[in-house]
């Protein structure tokens, strides 16, 4: 959908007027500096191109990220932090150690910070000491899942967040997380511009579902569903082995099917796909049960993958119950489908054989694989160019095929989620062949 209001320019700050060190760093150094008027078109279908033009509206465009050939701050005071937040994602140490490397080997910056467990490391009352962050520190951490720095879920303190920051005469602040810790990053901004403080906030969006608005990739969801593709492959097996066997596996998704939908596309042995943006109805005609019932007189086997996030409305009688950051618990829907699926058979006296799998805490908590790994050192090192360069509030993202700069509150003004009309569920539904398990309305 196109927004004609978004806002892509980048707040600095100040005038960046010391010569960038990398070349000094690494004679070998070729990679040409970015300019701030190098530009990556926001959208490039035709059709969004001719809305622009044919209102004389300037395209919207990104700011290319990459090193700058002029730098605000200088290295040899310059003192940087990072933190990890909310669920683990395959790849979070691969981000730290870029992000520990660049600055340390490229840019001389010699402290280097951790933050122990999330925004906790950030409030005295929790008394966890903070990480000194070295090469040696981070040299043998690829091939280790979830992060080094622990993580931690829950709001805390702004204003005793950036009291922290002003102690240790923080600098730079490298904030990676999802949707919770970027917004919550855009408030520790705001209290820094309110100070008057030159602080500058750098977000790596983090997600292991792919949610993030504005950002086309995310690092830990190829792993993902490479990780999930194997389980989909157990679910089959298990549900060849016996007759009317079925598999029923659960994957990661709270608002967004995008592992779901791709894993299917990745494995194609998936019979019915069920994700937060699009409804199912359970019974009649054409509701999931009789599908799967048909499909099991068919074929005496069956495939089904739901993501954690799907099915929602089934639970609107149960009393809403909340995390530590707010966010609503989802119900259970694997277990839901699992034991709705036994009662209709049981009902109408059919034998089967239903498996059950849940591999969602052992994929998040996994080391990347070798494109996420890849792509972390690319988000790492491009997070530490915005952020010598003065560069604030913005989150380093993948759109259209480059690295670019994404104003902070952009990229949580949203969530991305599964277009039901666009390509990949269209593709979905041609691969299961499922149709949309939901009955006609009675205006229909």
């Amino acid at each position: 959908m196109i927004n004609k209001d978004l806002e892509t320019k980048i707040i600095t700050l100040g005038k960046a007027s010391i010569a960038s060190p990398l070349i000094k760093a690494d004679p070998t150094f070729n990679q040409p500096f970015i300019e701030d008027t190098n530009r990556v078109l926001v959208y490039i279908h035709p059709a969004e191109i001719e809305h622009f033009l044919d209102q004389n509206l300037p395209l919207p465009t990104f700011e290319m990220a990459g090193p700058r050939s002029k730098i605000y701050f200088d290295p040899s005071k310059l003192r940087c932090a990072l933190a990890t937040c909310g669920g683990l994602c395959p790849g979070l140490n691969d981000i730290i150690r870029s992000i520990v490397l660049e600055l340390y080997y490229h840019y001389g910056v010699r402290n280097i910070y951790g933050m122990r467990y999330g925004l906790q490391g950030f409030i005295p009352k929790y008394g966890h000491d903070v990480m000194e962050l070295k090469p040696s520190t981070v040299a043998g951490i690829l091939d280790m899942g979830g992060s080094i720095l622990g993580s931690s879920r829950g709001p805390q303190d702004i204003n005793e967040i950036v009291d922290c920051l002003e102690r240790m005469n923080i600098s730079i602040l490298f904030m990676i997380g999802g949707d919770g810790t970027l917004k919550a990053a855009v408030k520790i901004a705001e209290v820094i511009e309110e100070r008057k403080l030159k602080i500058s906030v750098v977000g790596i969006p983090k997600t292991i579902d792919n949610d993030i608005h504005l950002v086309s990739r995310s690092f830990g969801f190829d792993t993902a569903v490479e990780v999930a593709r194997q389980a989909i492959i157990g679910a089959h097996n298990e549900a060849l082995a016996y007759p009317n066997g079925i598999g029923l596996l659960k994957l990661m998704g709270r608002h967004s099917g995008f592992i779901a939908a791709t894993a299917a596309l990745a494995q194609q042995d998936v019979n019915f796909v069920l994700i937060p943006e699009v409804d199912f109805d359970l019974e009649g005609p054409q509701g999931f049960l009789t599908a799967l019932e048909k499909r099991l007189a068919d074929r005496g086997h069956a495939v089904i993958v739901v993501a954690e996030g799907a099915g929602q409305a089934f639970f609107k009688d149960s009393p809403p119950e909340y995390d530590q950051s707010g966010n609503l618990r989802l119900k259970d829907i694997g277990v839901f489908l699992k034991e709705t699926i036994i009662s209709y058979f049981a009902n109408k006296k059919i034998d089967i054989n239903i498996k059950y799998f849940d591999p969602s805490y052992m994929i998040r908590s996994l080391q990347a694989n070798a494109n996420d790994s890849v792509f972390c050192g690319f988000l790492g090192r491009s997070a530490v160019h915005a952020g010598m360069a003065g560069k604030t509030k913005l989150v380093i993202g993948r759109w259209n095929n480059h690295l670019v700069h994404i104003p902070m509150v952009e990229a949580t003004s949203k969530r991305k989620q599964v277009a039901p009309g666009g390509e990949l569920w269209a593709s979905v539904l041609e691969t299961t062949g499922q149709g949309s398990l939901k009955n006609p309305s009675k205006e229909g």
